[in-house]
């Protein structure tokens, strides 16, 4: 149909409503706080309103959890960015920063660790390299919390 002017309308059929939104069949995420006992220790994970506040500077050792599974039920991949820690609830995010070479990272908790009274976090070969810590061994970091949780879960540091 010619309209006034020159232009052109078509006439096609309306199109269809568009299809709603499946839902994400993944299971939703959960965040893992329950207190847990190793070698005889009971550990109680922080509070998020604590865990958002978190900041510490100490010691970290380097692990390889490559091919096993974490706490949250995860397998831990070799050359991943994971981290463990002993009282964060999981999963959460924090940046590691070395105190060595300034140089810091993103990080995902996602499991348990270390069991070694003076260590504050446990961080895979990945980590450390990113952060210039490539000899293994115990080296000083600073961990800060991004956010704990996932998806419609999380919670961010403000």
């Amino acid at each position: 149909m010619l309209l006034p002017g020159g232009s052109c309308i078509s006439r096609k059929k309306p199109a269809a409503a568009p299809a709603p939104a499946q839902p994400d069949s993944r299971p939703e995420p959960r965040l893992k706080r329950s207190p847990y006992t190793v070698k005889g220790k009971r550990y109680r994970p922080m509070d998020i309103e604590t865990a958002l506040k978190y900041r510490e500077v100490g010691e970290a050792s380097l692990y390889e959890g490559g091919n096993s599974i974490g706490a949250l039920g995860e397998k831990l991949h070799y050359g991943a960015m994971y981290a463990a820690h002993r009282t964060l609830p999981l999963p959460s995010t924090v940046r590691v920063t070395s105190i060595t070479t300034g140089k810091s990272c993103i990080v995902r908790v996602n499991d348990r660790g270390p069991f070694h009274r003076r260590r504050i976090i446990d961080l895979s070969p990945a980590v450390a390299r990113a952060i210039g810590l490539h000899e293994w061994g115990v080296h000083q970091v600073e961990i800060e919390t991004i956010s704990v949780g996932d998806g419609p879960n999380k919670r961010t540091r403000e």
